[in-house]
């Protein structure tokens, strides 16, 4: 059956046993708890397509997947190999932070570059690259706002954050084998962060027990007058995201343990009556 959380998800219950198939172009990543039915499945699928049975998923996708007894380690070391290798970063000193604290770039500052496509192919790269590396998800959203008009500034900014993942290519999201479905949820705004549009910046991630499932870092569609109004639109974002994962938990077959709770740091938001924001 096709998920409605997910599209390209299909899953089977046959009477307490779990098939799961994700499809991504022409790849499929099957798992489950039933593994006769996952068995069946690869015998039908190759009889109707052809299909080549890689085993258990060592590499999908860019994204390296290792497992222990303990639990599952995502990360995308070669994918970071390969960028540092183009762009000609090998042998560079690392840097300690994908970037100096408090930058705020700007349209106004800078020289525009001649040669748009390689500022434009390493932020392509490092969007894919946080799949696995929340770490560096605010520094690559505040670079791509410039992918039409980069700046030289900005691509000294960009080869910064390459430096950053020279000293980082290990890490990734670890999933523990043994942890509890409690949905737990941060959420924050960086009011009026844009320099160039004055919009403020909403800011969270969500967990599953001890595992990060969910994060983003996005610029908010309008001016918030007040750092409230900015706080309450992020929580709306969160709590959009919180139901989405919700419905996709329902599809995995997974219980959701009720209340799900909702972080934050805004004592103003906390104690104000003002009804939240569309």
């Amino acid at each position: 059956m096709q998920r409605k959380s997910d599209y390209s998800l299909f899953s089977r219950n046959d009477k307490g046993l779990f098939t799961f198939v994700l499809v991504y172009m022409g790849d499929l990543l099957i798992t489950g708890s039933d593994i006769m039915g996952i068995d069946q499945l690869k015998r039908a699928l190759h009889q109707t397509l052809t299909i080549k049975d890689l085993g258990m998923a060592r590499y999908f996708l860019g994204i390296e997947i290792t497992r222990s007894t303990t639990g599952t380690f995502l990360n995308q070391r070669k994918y970071v190999l390969n960028i540092l290798s183009d762009a000609g970063l090998t042998a560079v000193k690392p840097a300690k932070f994908p970037l100096p604290k408090g930058l705020k770039l700007s349209i106004e500052k800078g020289v525009l570059l001649h040669d748009l496509e390689p500022y434009r192919r390493i932020i392509g790269k490092l969007l894919y690259l946080t799949l696995t590396r929340p770490d560096v998800s605010y520094v690559v959203q505040h670079l791509s706002q410039f992918l039409q008009h980069p700046m030289d500034l900005y691509y000294q900014r960009a080869m910064h954050v390459l430096r950053y993942l020279k000293g980082t290519p290990n890490k990734g999201l670890f999933y523990p084998k043994s942890t509890n479905f409690q949905v737990v949820a941060y959420t924050d705004a960086d009011w009026g962060a844009c320099q160039m549009s004055s919009r403020s910046l909403t800011g969270y991630c969500v967990f599953l027990g001890d595992a990060l499932v969910s994060w983003k870092t996005k610029k908010q569609k309008t001016i918030a007058k007040s750092s409230v109004k900015a706080e309450y639109r992020a929580m709306s974002a969160t709590t959009s995201e919180l139901d989405w994962i919700a419905h996709l938990l329902q599809d995995l077959f997974l219980p959701l343990h009720l209340l799900v709770m909702m972080h934050c740091d805004n004592s103003s938001t906390a104690h104000s009556r003002e009804p939240r924001l569309p």
